[in-house]
C-alpha cells in the first residue's frame, strides 16, 4: 500500500555550489558572456533563478605548455567580474553570502598544470601560485590533476599512478594557506598519497571533494569509494554532488537524489554539499555525452526544484545544510 503524505510549503533556501567552468569559458570561447543561458548552464541568470549566493569558479587547464598562460588568464578573468560586472558579481568575504540579487564568488583551480606546466621550474611555479593567488585573494581549493596524469600525480582516468615527488612540493606549499586540496580528480592512488603525505608531514590541509558522486551508487572512476568519501567527512571536509548524467547514472536521472542520500546515510550529515559542475558543452566532440545533463539538473536554476524533491527523505535542518550551511560553515571555519 502507498501512503500519500502532505509535504509542508517548500521554503527555498540560498545555495552555494562548489564547482562550475565559467572562467574557462569566458577565456576561451570567441564572444563569450557570462550572462548567456544558451551557452553556458552557470550563467547569471541561471544563477540567479536557483538562489545561487555563492558560486565556486574553477581556473580549469589541461596539460600542455600553455597552461600556465591560461591559469593566469583565468585569474584575470575572475576579477574582472567582481571589477567590472559589480552589480551581478561579488567577492566572497569568507564570511557573508551575497545579497540575494548578486552572486557571490570565489575562485579555485582544477589541475595544477595552471600553477606548473609539464617543464616549469619551481621559481616559476612559485611565482604563478602567489600571482594567482594575489588575484583570486582566496583558493577555494586546488586539484592537483585532471582526467590524465601531470607532473604532479595521477588523475582519475589513470591507472598506477599517485602521488609524484612534484605534488609532494606543491603540499608542502600550500601547507597553512588555508587552501585545501581537492580529492575530486585524484586516481585512487594519488588520493591515498595525498591523504598519507598530508598526514606524516602534519601538513594543514583541509581535505574536500567539491564535485564528485559515490561509486557505492553509480560504478565510475570519477566518483568517490565509500572510504575516501568518509576520511573526507572524519577530517570535517565536504563532498559536492556531480550533476553530470555520465557520473550519476546514463539511463536513470532521479539517481541524483540517491548519490545525495548516500551521502547522509554515510555519515555526511555535516558534509553534503553541491557541486553541479555546470561548464560549455557545445564543442564537446563525443557525442554519446548529449546530454550532458538530465532535465531535473540541467542548469542552476534547478536547486530550488531538487531541493523540494528531497523533501519525501530528508528534514529541512538537512536540506538546509545541503543548500548552503555545510559548505558555509566549512569556509567560515576556515577563514577565522
Amino acid at each position: 500500500m502507498v501512503y500519500f503524505v502532505q509535504m509542508p510549503e517548500f521554503m527555498p533556501f540560498p545555495i552555494v555550489d562548489l564547482h562550475c567552468d565559467l572562467l574557462s569559458y569566458l577565456a576561451k570561447i570567441p564572444n563569450a558572456s557570462p550572462f548567456a543561458t544558451e551557452d553556458i548552464a552557470c550563467a547569471f541568470p541561471h544563477l540567479i533563478n536557483g538562489n545561487v549566493r555563492l558560486q565556486i569558479c574553477a581556473i580549469y587547464t589541461d596539460v600542455r605548455p600553455s597552461s600556465m598562460d591560461l591559469g593566469s588568464k583565468q585569474a584575470v578573468i575572475f576579477r574582472e567580474l567582481i571589477e567590472k560586472e559589480s552589480t551581478s558579481f561579488m567577492e566572497f568575504d569568507g564570511e557573508n553570502l551575497a545579497p540575494s540579487e548578486k552572486v557571490g564568488i570565489m575562485a579555485s583551480i582544477e589541475n595544477a598544470a595552471g600553477i606548473g606546466h609539464e617543464d616549469a621550474s619551481w621559481k616559476d611555479i612559485y611565482e604563478q601560485f602567489d600571482r594567482i593567488l594575489e588575484k583570486t585573494g582566496k583558493l577555494a581549493y586546488i586539484s592537483l590533476t585532471h582526467h590524465t596524469e601531470n607532473r604532479f600525480g595521477g588523475g582519475n582516468y589513470t591507472e598506477g599512478i599517485g602521488l609524484k615527488d612534484d605534488g609532494k612540493k606543491l603540499l608542502d606549499y600550500m601547507s597553512g594557506k588555508k587552501i585545501p586540496i581537492d580529492l575530486s580528480h585524484t586516481s585512487d592512488l594519488l588520493a591515498e598519497g595525498i591523504l598519507t603525505h598530508i598526514k606524516k608531514e602534519n601538513l594543514s590541509i583541509p581535505v574536500i571533494a567539491s564535485h564528485s558522486n559515490y561509486r557505492a551508487i553509480w560504478d565510475h572512476k570519477r566518483n568517490l569509494s565509500d572510504e575516501f568519501a568518509q576520511e573526507i567527512i572524519i577530517q570535517k571536509g565536504i563532498i559536492g554532488v556531480n550533476f553530470l548524467r555520465a557520473f550519476l547514472d546514463n539511463d536513470v536521472p532521479d539517481r541524483l537524489y540517491e548519490h545525495i542520500l548516500h551521502g547522509f546515510e554515510i555519515g555526511g550529515e555535516e558534509a553534503q554539499c553541491f557541486g553541479a559542475d555546470f561548464f560549455y558543452t557545445l564543442d564537446f566532440p563525443d557525442p554519446n555525452r548529449f546530454p550532458f545533463y538530465f532535465p531535473l539538473a540541467e542548469n542552476a536554476g534547478k536547486y530550488p526544484a531538487i531541493l523540494e524533491a528531497l523533501q519525501a527523505n530528508l528534514e529541512q535542518s538537512s536540506l538546509e545544510k545541503l543548500a548552503y550551511k555545510n559548505a558555509l560553515n566549512f569556509y567560515q571555519n576556515l577563514y577565522r
